[in-house]
């Protein structure tokens, strides 16, 4: 085996690792401390993460990226919408794993790429295909089944899959576009997040009468968050710089299908009629949608006319 095929076996792995981890063991942990209000998981998710990442950018060598990236107002500015963009993110999944929403939280994340492409349509100007085209469309309709969905109306406007696609992915089109290492970057992100966060933390703690919540057995737990959200984001970046895009495409679907199994077979969610035509509508449009970028990625390789 040459070097190449180590390296593209080692993205693949990492690469699982990631997507498997966002979609089990994410799910599950959160599960776990779901009788903590969302806002103090979310606050305690930061505090912790940046103590990983803190450990993480030392050992790496990483401060002079970190202070390169503090060094530029531009940069800092756009740090600044990325971490409320991340913030967001992770607090709607919270939400969505605590209030046994967990299946449109799949359904979000399996929009996500076809999210990523109006974005781009949108900010970067770039052209759809008219396969393209129709693939958003039947995606779009699939989110219209779900919002008028007997099932979904009973708990309200189906806001986790929108949202939860649209911060991950104007995340994403913004770090696309800054000269800045993804672990300098998350380090100030997390930084950022883990100020009020660490305000909040210490508040809660100080005036909840919810039984348990000062226990050591329950700071441990929630202790664990910052490995629960470090590691995986770690895999993730590691997959990146050995796989191809299209590579990763098609793998990252491993997590939102995860997401559902769990929601359905161990948390006990419904998956209605209405819910299943939703996911297909928006299966196909994703589908379609993979379909074009892989030909075209061929394509620019000469592998296929």
């Amino acid at each position: 085996m040459n070097a190449d095929s180590r390296s593209a076996r080692a993205g693949v792995l990492y690469a699982l690792g990631a997507y498997g981890w966002w979609g089990f063991v994410g799910p599950l942990y959160f599960r776990s401390v779901d009788w903590i209000p969302a806002w103090v998981i979310a606050s305690h998710r930061v505090f912790w993460s940046i103590a990983v990442l803190a450990v993480l950018v030392v050992l790496g060598g990483q401060l002079p990226q970190v202070a390169a990236a503090l060094a530029k107002p531009r940069i800092r500015a756009w740090l600044l919408l990325t971490t409320v963009l991340l913030g967001i993110n992770w607090f709607v999944f919270i939400v969505a794993v605590a209030s046994h929403r967990l299946v449109e939280s799949s359904i979000g994340y399996f929009i996500s790429p076809l999210v990523t492409v109006m974005l781009g349509v949108i900010f970067l100007r770039e052209r759809l295909r008219r396969a393209q085209v129709a693939a958003v469309l039947i995606a779009g309709a699939g989110l219209v089944v779900l919002a008028i969905s007997r099932e979904v109306a009973a708990q309200g406007f189906p806001w986790i899959p929108i949202v939860l696609p649209l911060s991950f992915g104007a995340y994403g089109l913004v770090r696309k576009q800054l000269a800045v290492a993804p672990l300098a970057g998350l380090a100030i992100e997390t930084a950022l997040l883990a100020i009020p966060g660490a305000i909040a933390v210490a508040w809660f703690h100080s005036v909840s009468s919810i039984d348990r919540i000062n226990d050591g057995g329950t700071w441990l737990l929630l202790s664990l968050s910052g490995v629960v959200t470090t590691l995986p984001m770690l895999w993730f970046v590691a997959a990146a710089k050995r796989l191809t895009l299209t590579t990763l495409g098609f793998l990252q679907f491993l997590s939102p299908a995860l997401q559902l199994l769990v929601a359905v077979m161990l948390f006990g969610e419904p998956f209605t009629p209405g819910i299943a035509a939703a996911l297909l509508l928006i299966a196909a449009g994703v589908t379609i949608d993979l379909a074009v970028t892989t030909r075209r990625t061929l394509a620019a390789r000469g592998v296929v006319p």
